[in-house]
């Protein structure tokens, strides 16, 4: 923890340079994997039919990568009214996470200006919101460390969406390569930090015959909300 630490306490937060810095600085580790992940959406987003613009939009406005992969699951040509709900209330069960953060850098960051406060925000991501913690935690106050995570992370997801694009835009049989497998791939992959043994692994299973039951009885792609909803709560998270 004291490694983090970024010079003395101080009564308010304030903006600097060396924030900034530090922020940047302790997200390279978080690279790689970044832009794996980036590349893995682009190449989904170009599967489904989306263009250019339109993935890198989403990755400039949305910046979220499960709900990204979630909303690619979900999309379809054309565009229904069910599905546009659908996505929105995906979206909305995937970030729920982020009201707790928010609520969590309150008392950190709460005396500033809107203008320094909510950009900041629009950034945050799991990693971010970690680095800032400890940081904090550690004795610093600069709240630009947030900012300067973010927009680490952020350029590196817009690079890797487009390359990943270019990637699976190029590729005309992407089930020749298995690149139609990345989405279920990516997902298990997410569940293998989770692993706790066979007798922890029973919500997992519930969860998956839920959105299976869910699937055939209701129309559409509401089986990925509810079971999304079943999988934060298998998680101890209260939503």
């Amino acid at each position: 923890m004291n490694s983090m630490h970024n010079g003395p306490d101080q009564s308010a937060p304030r903006w600097g340079l060396d924030g900034l810095r530090f922020g940047v600085k302790h997200t390279l580790a978080l690279l790689p994997g970044t832009a794996v992940f980036g590349a893995a959406f682009g190449t989904v987003a170009a599967q489904k039919g989306l263009t250019l613009a339109e993935a890198a939009a989403m990755s400039v406005f949305v910046f979220s990568g499960a709900a990204q992969m979630v909303a690619m699951e979900i999309w379809s040509n054309p565009i229904t009214i069910g599905t546009i709900l659908t996505l929105a209330a995906s979206t909305l069960v995937v970030g729920l996470r982020m009201v707790l953060m928010g609520a969590s850098l309150r008392p950190w960051l709460g005396t500033l200006p809107p203008a320094q406060i909510y950009p900041p925000l629009l950034l945050n991501t799991d990693s971010t919101w970690l680095i800032a913690v400890r940081y904090r935690e550690s004795g610093g106050t600069d709240p630009s460390v947030l900012c300067g995570a973010g927009l680490s992370l952020w350029a590196i997801w817009q690079a890797s969406t487009i390359a990943g694009y270019a990637i699976g835009n190029l590729i005309a049989n992407t089930e020749r390569y298995g690149l139609d497998l990345i989405l279920p791939i990516f997902f298990v992959a997410m569940l293998v930090p989770l692993w706790r043994g066979p007798r922890r692994a029973a919500p997992w299973a519930i969860a998956g015959a839920v959105a299976l039951i869910v699937q055939y009885l209701v129309p559409g792609y509401w089986y990925i909300v509810i079971n999304k909803w079943r999988c934060l709560g298998t998680l101890g998270i209260d939503v």
